[in-house]
């Protein structure tokens, strides 16, 4: 069973989406659920792409509200006018003794524990927009590096009891001949004590070193809550491709975050789910016209493919897995991966996510 852990909004909606639910051979016509499931994990049992649950819950006139599904709820799968839905069968009523179950039992969506970290501390700003923010130039302590209660100096007047976050400069993003924006990691955060030309700051949360030359930027309230989501089939009017790995690692897999080079000028949103493709290999055919595997290419073989499309033959582009985006800049996103078929690597693009007709016993 696929655990995937993502706290998603209550109220659900049908999603929109041109294809048929496509349902798997081996479902279970009836599902108890267990402490620990998410709508995610039952759904996993009955579609082939689980990431769209609200369609198999979102026309369910006995649960109106799927969250509010406790474990020894017993659901049935049905077809109403023609569509597979998950219902609810309601509990007998019990006395004296009624079912008491608290309301934060109810099982989650999916838990927002994986990309937790890259909500509240990843974000990713232009140069223009850096420019002139306030930026930390030392510290009380004699030494390079800040940590827990250190008092470090800020380099402008701010208001006393004032919340700034610590971030860390990090990869400079590029992508289409352009410049996407700085990669900026939480170090800490702190309140301001004392206000003047160069202010101070005691750090009150400290995840790693602090040094001269990082920002401190107001921290942004509703990106430090608790994010929700309600997954829909991706689209984005620029072709979109995964700009760099989050832990900065040759190649990603499930559960790992991936940024993709278009953000909200391409119309990405958080919640859009996407295909992952690599691009397919141009096979040389050789003069003799035998295929030359990309890995035994010479510089010669590549100058005849490049003389005449038929020394060359490009074969499909292979499936990668899926992802959900979570975040959204202007023009960098972050993305979840959902499920690796293949490892996922940078340069590898997003396309709209496809599926099957349903398959029915």
């Amino acid at each position: 069973m696929i655990r995937i852990f993502v706290i998603v909004f209550a109220m659900i909606s049908s999603v929109a989406i041109a294809d048929t639910l496509a349902l798997k051979q081996d479902r279970p016509q009836t599902y108890v659920v267990k402490k620990g499931d998410t709508l995610w994990d039952i759904s996993s049992f009955y579609l082939q792409d689980p990431w769209r649950w609200p369609e198999l819950w979102g026309a369910n006139p006995q649960v109106s509200n799927p969250h509010l599904i406790y474990p020894g709820d017993i659901l049935t799968l049905v077809f109403i006018n023609g569509k597979p839905r998950l219902v609810k069968k309601p509990h007998k009523k019990l006395s004296p003794h009624g079912r008491i179950i608290s309301k934060n039992n109810a099982i989650p969506m999916i838990d927002l524990g994986v990309i937790q970290p890259y909500i509240v501390q990843n974000r990713v700003e232009t140069d223009q927009w850096l420019e002139g923010k306030a930026m930390v130039v030392g510290g009380e302590r004699e030494s390079r590096f800040h940590m827990l209660n250190d008092v470090i100096y800020i380099d402008q007047p701010l208001k006393v009891g004032q919340k700034l976050a610590l971030y860390e400069p990090g990869r400079e993003l590029k992508a289409h001949g352009e410049d996407l924006g700085k990669e900026l990691v939480l170090t800490g955060s702190g309140r301001v004590i004392e206000s003047g030309k160069v202010s101070k700051l005691k750090i009150l949360n400290s995840l790693r070193e602090t040094r001269a030359g990082f920002y401190a930027l107001p921290v942004d309230e509703e990106a430090m809550m608790s994010a929700y989501y309600m997954p829909s089939p991706g689209t984005t009017n620029a072709t979109t491709r995964v700009l760099a790995i989050a832990n900065h690692q040759r190649e990603a897999g499930q559960l790992n975050v991936v940024y993709l080079d278009r953000g909200q000028q391409a119309g990405i949103h958080p919640g859009q789910v996407f295909d992952i493709f690599r691009d397919g290999d141009e096979i040389v055919i050789d003069a003799d016209g035998q295929p030359i595997q990309t890995e035994d290419r010479s510089a010669y073989d590549d100058m005849m493919a490049s003389l005449s499309a038929d020394n060359a033959v490009t074969v499909p582009d292979t499936f990668r897995g899926k992802l959900m985006v979570f975040k959204v800049f202007e023009n960098v996103s972050f993305g979840l991966i959902l499920l690796d078929d293949r490892p996922v690597r940078v340069g590898d693009k997003i396309m709209t996510p496809t599926s099957g007709a349903i398959a029915r016993e």
